[in-house]
């Protein structure tokens, strides 16, 4: 199962927050746990990664917190998961290092990455700002994929 890590959960939520913010504003960290319930200390170390990818900056002092480096409608949903999860994967094998026993004889290995490249685009194609929003175009996810019949349905239909 495809699946986002905690982390990265709360770096969309933090990155949704701070978008919200009037522009040039900063939040603390603590701001942004306290409104989410989420532990302090593990959303400071995805802020930091972000800060550190070049997707958030940091300001010292009283009136110090984190703001959006970038504007919300330039920062894609999978550019927050890859700085801090890396690339999205959907199987152990890598196109980089063949050291599976069935590298060579494998025969979904290359449909699934075309299908993480599809999610990854997608993820790409989603904003920050549309997230914030709430303005996420179903362009990005076709609507005959969501209709087309899963397995568990063929088998019930045809049961009948």
């Amino acid at each position: 199962m495809l699946r986002l890590s905690k982390k990265a959960d709360y770096g969309l939520i933090a990155m949704k927050h701070l978008a919200l913010l009037p522009k040039a504003s900063s939040c603390s960290t603590r701001e942004i746990a306290e409104h989410y319930d989420i532990p302090a200390e593990l959303l400071a170390k995805v802020l930091q990664r972000l800060a550190r990818q070049g997707l958030l900056v940091s300001h010292q002092g009283k009136r110090g917190g984190y703001r959006l480096a970038l504007p919300s409608t330039v920062i894609s949903v999978a550019d927050v998961i890859q700085a801090i999860d890396g690339p999205v994967m959907v199987t152990a094998c890598s196109d980089e290092v063949a050291d599976c026993d069935q590298y060579s004889k494998c025969s979904v290995r290359d449909p699934l990455w075309r299908i993480k490249d599809r999610i990854v685009s997608a993820l790409s194609a989603c904003t920050i700002f549309e997230m914030a929003t709430d303005t996420i175009s179903d362009a990005i996810f076709p609507a005959a994929v969501a209709k087309r019949p899963t397995a568990a349905t063929l088998a019930s239909t045809a049961d009948q």
